[in-house]
């Protein structure tokens, strides 16, 4: 959807006229029906006098297409500015642009993200070049008008505030790869700027190109159907095995349902760690691409989408397949059954509200329903670990009928984590009090279970399983601090335990579960949740102790960065017990998490002495 178009000419008297910001607000609030935040009608007035200086130029022509705030159709993300043309051999083009008032940046080591002031703090964000790149991507990746009329997308950024200087972070050569596609423009480069443009805009097209995008069915190209079959295909992490491929083809067939007769289905698959859930997101992901629909995988973690887009592109970095990976607060501003298929990981994650404070949209349950034709919520209740997580059955049930959805409801049983051993997640539950369970003691089970005295054996046993195929980490109860200042500083430790000290794991743009040197940090529930791993060390913090015949659970002794409890303070003062049971469920839900993301083995060491003692007593020790 265009939020604002015309001709060159139109926009330069709109700016002439002071008018721009206005026209492009109204409109938003009349296609959109959202109201602009005072900060992004700044940033328009700001952005569209550069572009005015930009466009202000006899040899760009007066009737090129201009289109402001281009909402890609089915999703959430808006292109900021695009002008359309011919070249001089009169091939269609057009020119995307992404505009950024920032004044300062700097790289974040080995990935595509820098670091800049945004939001009202420092953050971790995609670098410019590459957002203009994959925007470019995912219109060419699903627009049918661009694949059939061949139309050239020309992508670039455009931080007109930001001042360049020598070995500039921004050129850094670790964003080569983007900044040779969409090369990056600063303040003082009009003319570069220019120059960029007329390569693809030299004869103006009266926005008949502007048309065919706005207009262009959506689908996935052939090219890109190709790219994430070849991906899938051989990869053994990926590989189903009995009742997943019942669930596989039983989805596959709802919906395909779903796309011939045009009614709205909500499929709920229940299944513990290790059923093999992720696996048939991601094969189905690939399956329905194939089968011509518009399908996306869902989750509210980073941390999956991460690492399984990561899987699939194996060595390649930069790759269309990001743009089939999203957050679960993408839906906000997605109409009604416009996107086929969402495929929804870890759905017990999911909150009611998205952004990044926690102010946009209603529920994000309801969004991804209301979005979609087919939603596929994979779920596991007992992985509640946070005071906003609201995934649950009964919550997707109750939105499925309120957008009219028909429901059904599957279950994967058969556990392929822990050496296929449902009686180790039963032995957990029971140990931890979290239900009982005939598990008693791990008798008969092959899994590699140990209670150990020092928090350094631990570690040497996961650097030393790690060896063999980078499949071991270390994984903590979130009972220390995590200061923002180091959040990328390896040598600031920030869990100590006597003469044992680790820093949590960095927050530089790098996977946990897959970085090469991330054994040597510790992950939190936010880092490893939904993934696995051959063997996992797990430390438990002073959050949980045994007494007197019973496991106790402290919130007071987790760390106050800890956005999971966020709240619970509040809820404790007007009312005791809930508070408790929820900080309860949220405590033995982590650590149940934590220790059950080892498929072969699990090493644990409690920082209370009769917690240990007590763990040991129930392995054999």
């Amino acid at each position: 959807m265009l939020v604002y178009e015309g001709l060159k000419k139109d926009f330069l008297n709109s700016v002439e006229m002071d008018t721009i910001a206005e026209e492009i607000e109204s409109t938003i609030l009349e296609k959109m029906g959202r109201h602009t935040p005072h900060s992004e009608f700044e940033s328009w007035m700001n952005s569209m006098e550069y572009m005015y200086k930009v466009l202000n130029d006899d040899t760009i022509p007066e009737n090129a297409g201009v289109a402001i705030e281009y909402n890609i159709p089915q999703t959430a993300k808006r292109v900021d500015f695009m002008i359309s043309g011919y070249d001089e051999k009169n091939k269609p083009g057009m020119v995307i642009i992404e505009l950024k008032q920032w004044q300062k940046l700097e790289k974040v080591d080995n990935t595509a993200l820098v670091n800049t002031f945004t939001g009202h703090a420092n953050r971790n964000v995609v670098h410019p070049s590459y957002q203009a790149w994959s925007y470019a991507q995912l219109i060419s990746d699903y627009n049918t008008s661009v694949q059939k009329d061949d139309i050239v997308l020309s992508p670039c950024s455009y931080l007109h505030n930001y001042v360049r200087k020598d070995n500039d972070p921004l050129d850094d050569d670790q964003y080569l790869e983007f900044t040779s596609e969409a090369p990056a423009f600063t303040r003082g480069q009009v003319f570069d700027l220019r120059e960029f443009i007329k390569k693809t805009v030299k004869y103006g097209d009266d926005k008949e190109i502007l048309y065919l995008i706005d207009h262009g069915k959506i689908k996935p190209s052939k090219s890109l159907q190709n790219k994430i079959a070849s991906m899938i295909k051989g990869n053994p992490e990926f590989i189903m095995i009995d009742e997943q491929r019942v669930v596989y083809e039983e989805v596959i067939q709802l919906s395909e349902q779903c796309q011939k007769d045009k009614k709205k289905r909500t499929i709920i698959c229940e299944g513990g760690p290790g059923t093999g859930k992720s696996v048939i997101a991601i094969q189905l992901l690939s399956e329905l691409t194939q089968r011509d629909q518009f399908v996306q995988y869902v989750s509210k973690n980073s941390a999956p989408r991460q690492v399984y887009a990561s899987k699939l592109k194996g060595t390649i970095r930069k790759s269309s397949v990001d743009n089939m990976f999203k957050g679960s607060g993408s839906f906000t501003d997605v109409g009604n059954n416009v996107i086929n298929t969402l495929l929804v990981d870890e759905a017990h994650r999911l909150n009611e509200k998205s952004g990044m404070f926690s102010n946009l949209g209603e529920n994000q349950i309801k969004e991804i329903i209301h979005s979609s034709l087919c939603s596929v919520f994979f779920i596991d209740e007992s992985q509640r670990v946070t005071m906003k997580d609201i995934g649950s059955v009964d919550e997707i049930k109750k939105w499925a009928n309120e957008e009219n959805s028909e429901v059904y409801e599957m279950k994967l049983l058969s556990q392929f984590r822990c050496n296929g051993s449902n009686g180790y997640l039963a032995w957990i539950d029971d140990v931890l009090q979290i239900r009982e369970t005939a598990n008693f003691n791990l008798e008969g089970m092959d899994y590699d279970i140990r209670i150990l005295d020092d928090p350094q054996e631990v570690l040497d046993l996961v650097i030393k399983k790690n060896k063999v195929n980078n499949k071991s980490r270390l994984l903590a109860g979130y009972c220390w601090q995590w200061p923002s200042k180091y959040r990328q500083d390896t040598t600031y430790h920030d869990i100590q335990i006597g003469d044992f000290s680790i820093s949590w794991n960095l927050e530089n743009g790098q996977a946990f579960a897959i970085s090469e040197n991330s054994v040597h940090e510790a992950g939190c529930i936010h880092t490893t949740q939904g993934l696995e791993f051959d063997y996992v060390g797990v430390i438990i913090g002073d959050d949980m102790r045994y007494e007197n015949g019973k496991i106790i659970t402290d919130f007071t002794k987790r760390a106050s960065t800890d956005q999971s409890i966020k709240g619970l303070k509040k809820l404790y003062k007007e009312n005791k017990e809930e508070a408790l049971n929820r900080a309860d469920e949220i405590i033995k839900n982590t650590y149940r998490t934590l220790m059950t993301r080892g498929m072969k083995g699990c090493y644990v060491y409690c920082t209370d002495t009769n917690l240990r003692d007590y763990m040991k007593t129930r392995i054999g020790n």
